[in-house]
């Protein structure tokens, strides 16, 4: 696969595993100083981590919200979070059971914050 090639993968994937309004408002905020950077994470995060066939994107999501969690990259958490829910089949329960099962290994604090989240985006998307 080229470049253009994987680009093109992991704009098609980015865009199923976050939805296309969330994409084309990154794409839209595009400038001289993030064109590098967005042209990056789209070939390789996107095109070639998550086009991978080793793990489904179901367990790549999991995987994706607990280290988010564990790092306590919030805003990450919190996009990641909310794709899960609207765009990947999740249930607040699937949410709530890799939070729970993050809080033994990353500590209570950070879970505490990550429900404080997930309660907020519930209301959000009700």
């Amino acid at each position: 696969m080229d470049e253009k090639e994987r680009h093109a993968a992991g704009m098609s994937v980015r865009r199923k595993v976050l939805g296309d309004a969330h994409v084309d408002r990154s794409v839209a905020k595009t400038n001289d100083l993030t064109r590098d950077f967005q042209d990056l994470i789209t070939r390789y995060a996107w095109g070639e981590i998550w086009t991978r066939p080793g793990l489904d994107i179901r367990t790549r999501r999991i995987l994706v919200i607990g280290t988010l969690l564990a790092l306590s990259r919030w805003d990450e958490f919190r996009m990641h979070a909310r794709a899960a829910l609207v765009e990947g089949g999740f249930s607040p329960d699937d949410l709530k059971e890799i939070v729970l099962q993050q809080a033994i290994y990353c500590g209570v604090p950070a879970a505490n914050t990550a429900f404080h989240m997930l309660d907020e985006l519930a209301k959000e998307l009700a």
